[in-house]
């Protein structure tokens, strides 16, 4: 493979200033990802006082998974920029778990030590998992993993879509004024990127976002009224509530554990396609592997720090495919930016104050940046009779919960929270149809081009000789 459009290899080191502007732009791509979960879950609890200190713990928590996986610590990690982040996929069953709490009577201090015991308990199950990846390559193909990372795409362009046209439950969700100023960004952001000067195309979501953000800010005003109730630092605490466990609460989530091992496994794909790096063979399982025990580990951390269950992020992959940089040192630096976020809250309180729509726009171009990589991976591999089948359901079935969620509203409420995510209803169908399906033989290949080939020649003019 060239790498004509990387900047940077994984290997290389660009100079400080570069890896600073990289990072610095992932972090703003992975950064709402990274503390909405939290936001969801606390505000749905209603454990606002403890919210500043729980999204701290999960930017600090993110840096220190995602130093481990850029670094590959022994078997962990897998040595790719893999960006961690607090996971949209157990929300409602950890939700579920915490309104059982409360209902019983138990107090805020009471769900959040069940739902870090629920987490730790989880991440064991991850890191067991990925003991056995290598016995696994016969549902991690190109096939299954092309469809997931593709299906990823497809569901992070809801949230980018959601943001541009303002943000959920937004005043004024989808006026002209939010439009006009996401395209305007996402318009910014192409340009540059498509420059052929590399300081323009590495900076290009810096700039798109930094314009969108001053235009706002002089015709409507940004509102900073929460910086002043933020405290100075965080200081982090393991285990600051306890640790507390359900068995019957605990199931739905080891199996999301397991549905979310999958997604990473389609994120860095992604990341290893984008980067240049090989999508088969003893490397890429490797990195397959230190890729999800690493997620184990950080959801370990994350339920010993009072944060939630962490996973690789495919944010960040769209930044790699508009930068051009894939080097592993700008992955430190992203850590690093993670980290120090995290013990001071005003900078993450800051940045929470971009405006949706200039978020929205950035976010929307890299998010279909993903999805892209993932056409890109599936048609890399012929796609015969029975592989565009596979894709077509499993596409179908991503694409369906999407748009008619309510149709699993009957199904039991694990099963609903498992389904629910688009990228485990593509990746299940892609797995159990790849399983289950007769593979085409190369006698039944054979017949089909013959018979391709007779009917191209019934449709050809008949020469006859003079």
């Amino acid at each position: 493979m060239h790498n004509s459009d990387l900047l940077f290899n994984l290997h290389d080191k660009p100079s400080a200033l570069t890896s600073l502007i990289a990072a610095f732009q992932h972090m703003l791509a992975s950064f709402v990802g990274v503390i909405t979960p939290t936001l969801i879950i606390a505000s749905t609890l209603e454990l606002a006082e403890y919210t500043p200190y729980l999204i701290s713990m999960a930017l600090f928590v993110s840096g220190i998974g995602t130093a481990v996986q850029t670094k590959r610590i022994g078997p962990i990690g897998s040595g790719l920029v893999a960006i961690q982040g607090t996971s949209f996929a157990f929300i409602s069953a950890l939700l579920l778990a915490g309104n059982q709490v409360k209902n019983n009577g138990g107090s805020p201090e009471d769900i959040l030590a069940l739902l870090f015991g629920l987490t730790m308990a989880g991440a064991v199950v991850e890191i067991v998992f990925s003991l056995f990846i290598s016995q696994l390559k016969r549902i991690i193909t190109p096939l299954t993993t092309g469809i997931v990372i593709t299906a990823i795409g497809l569901s992070l362009i809801n949230v980018g879509m959601t943001d541009l046209a303002g943000g959920f439950n937004a005043e004024g969700f989808g006026n002209v004024s939010n439009l006009g100023v996401g395209a305007a960004v996402l318009l910014v952001i192409v340009f540059c990127n498509a420059s052929s000067n590399h300081w323009l195309r590495l900076s290009a979501i810096f700039i798109g976002m930094f314009l969108g953000t001053l235009y706002i800010a002089f015709t409507h005003g940004i509102n900073l009224q929460h910086l002043s109730v933020l405290p100075v630092i965080a200081i982090p605490k393991p285990f600051a509530f306890g640790i507390d466990f359900d068995i019957s609460l605990f199931l739905p989530i080891a199996l999301i554990y397991l549905f979310s091992a999958i997604e990473t496994a389609g994120d860095l794909t992604a990341n290893s396609l984008f980067c240049k790096q090989p999508t088969s063979g003893p490397l890429y399982l490797a990195r397959i592997k230190g890729g999800i025990l690493g997620d184990g580990i950080s959801s370990l951390l994350a339920g010993t720090f009072n944060t939630f269950p962490n996973t690789t992020f495919g944010q960040n992959n769209g930044v790699i495919q508009l930068t051009g940089i894939a080097s592993r040192k700008v992955g430190f630096y992203v850590a690093g930016l993670f980290v120090a976020v995290g013990f001071f809250p005003v900078v993450g309180g800051i940045l929470q104050a971009i405006p949706k729509p200039v978020l929205g726009g950035a976010t929307l171009v890299m998010f279909a940046m993903v999805a892209v990589g993932g056409l890109k991976l599936l048609a890399s591999h012929a796609l015969d009779r029975r592989s565009s089948l596979v894709t077509a359901c499993s596409l179908g079935m991503a694409i369906g919960v999407m748009m008619v969620p309510e149709a699993l509203s009957q199904l039991p409420v694990w099963l609903k929270n498992v389904l629910s995510s688009p990228v485990t209803s593509a990746g299940l169908t892609a797995i159990a149809l790849d399983l289950t399906l007769p593979k085409m033989t190369d006698t039944d290949s054979s017949v089909l081009m013959r018979g391709d080939l007779s009917k191209s020649d019934e449709n050809q003019p008949v020469a006859h000789e003079n």
